[in-house]
């Protein structure tokens, strides 16, 4: 199965950054041993990388300037038939009825839909999601899941703007974020920081999944931890994430393609960190322990699950190029950083 993996890595600017120098784009490497990192796509900024579960020779990029596509596995790439210019897409989401229908998320707040995997696009209605504070970029979709018993209802983390819900397949969005800014009147979920309002935490959406053996539990990722939804997002339960990690901030959170009892979440310090751990959970999200072995120096920014292969666990760090990974399901793990000066990485995956 190595030998037949690619690794991905999408690195971008920062905010906070915006003098930081280094190389951008769409880096690959082979899962095998010795295989090194290129740069295979450096032309845009990317926040998010798809491999196509049923063929991996197409490999989809969400850039600053919408989405690029290859057909060769990530050797060359071209921008996809894309109605919209400069539009950032910050995630990507197959449709499970029909892996030739895509979904990406855009920024300011937007989906659009592929059905022919990714070469060509339209832009869904608008999702009419009010801004909810003023902040140094326009809110963005950052994970799209669907409901397994229900395909047409899908869920999007919105940083910021924390959930929307979609009973149509897109075509029209409900937003959830009133019981996610009622929580975060209680003092310890209360958190700003470029904007006006202590709403902003509970606001601060990253990731989310769908339980498949429980299609009603959502989990999302927010700064202030982990959070369940059963009913929606019309009310949630904290999953206290700070009794079993030191760091609290979630950034990813992704259910195994293998197994789907297994959730893995990564939890860093802060947006901005030099610390973190990755969590796994097999039991559906009742429990957590601490899944690698390893010491970060940045805030882990995504978790590269294989579809195929459950021992292939991958996670990246937010600075220096910062990759490791497990290939015998946690028992060992190794560093496998991109060189160089580089940007920041946004998201790892692999297949």
């Amino acid at each position: 199965m190595l030998d037949q993996t690619y690794i991905f890595a999408a690195l971008a600017g920062y905010v906070g950054r915006p003098d930081a120098t280094g190389a951008l784009g769409v880096f690959r490497r082979p899962a095998a041993p010795g295989g090194e990192w290129q740069n295979v796509f450096p032309d845009k900024d990317t926040h998010y990388v798809l491999v196509h579960p049923t063929n991996p020779d197409v490999v989809l990029a969400g850039t600053i300037d919408g989405v690029y596509r290859s057909t060769d596995r990530g050797t060359t790439w071209s921008r996809a038939g894309f109605p919209a210019e400069s539009r950032q897409i910050w995630s990507f989401m197959v449709d499970a009825r029909d892996p030739n229908r895509i979904y990406a998320g855009g920024s300011p707040i937007s989906v659009f839909l592929s059905e022919d995997s990714g070469a060509t696009w339209k832009e869904l209605p608008n999702p009419g999601i009010a801004d909810r504070l003023t902040a140094p970029f326009a809110s963005r979709v950052m994970r799209l899941a669907q409901q397994p018993n229900k395909p047409d209802t899908i869920f999007a983390a919105l940083e910021f703007g924390g959930l929307m819900t979609s009973h149509d397949g897109g075509q029209s969005w409900v937003d959830r974020a009133d019981p996610l800014v009622e929580l975060s009147k209680l003092p310890h979920l209360s958190s700003k920081i470029v904007s006006e309002t202590t709403a902003e935490g509970m606001l601060d959406g990253h990731a989310l999944t769908v339980m498949p053996t429980d299609p009603d539990a959502v989990v999302v990722a927010l700064r202030m931890g982990l959070f369940e939804t059963r009913d929606g997002g019309e009310t949630w339960r904290d999953l206290e994430a700070k009794t079993f990690s030191p760091t609290t901030y979630g950034r990813d959170v992704r259910t195994a393609p293998s197994d789907p009892n297994t959730v893995y979440a990564a939890l860093s310090v802060a947006a901005a960190s030099h610390d973190g751990g990755l969590y796994r959970s097999t039991d559906a999200g009742k429990t957590w322990r601490r899944f690698d072995k390893v010491q970060v120096h940045g805030t882990i920014m995504s978790i590269g699950l294989h579809r195929d292969d459950p021992n292939q666990v991958y996670i990246g760090a937010r600075y220096n190029g910062e990759v490791f990974g497990t290939q015998d399901g946690g028992q060992t793990w190794s560093e496998l950083s991109i060189p160089g000066d580089v940007k920041d990485i946004y998201c790892v995956t692999c297949g």
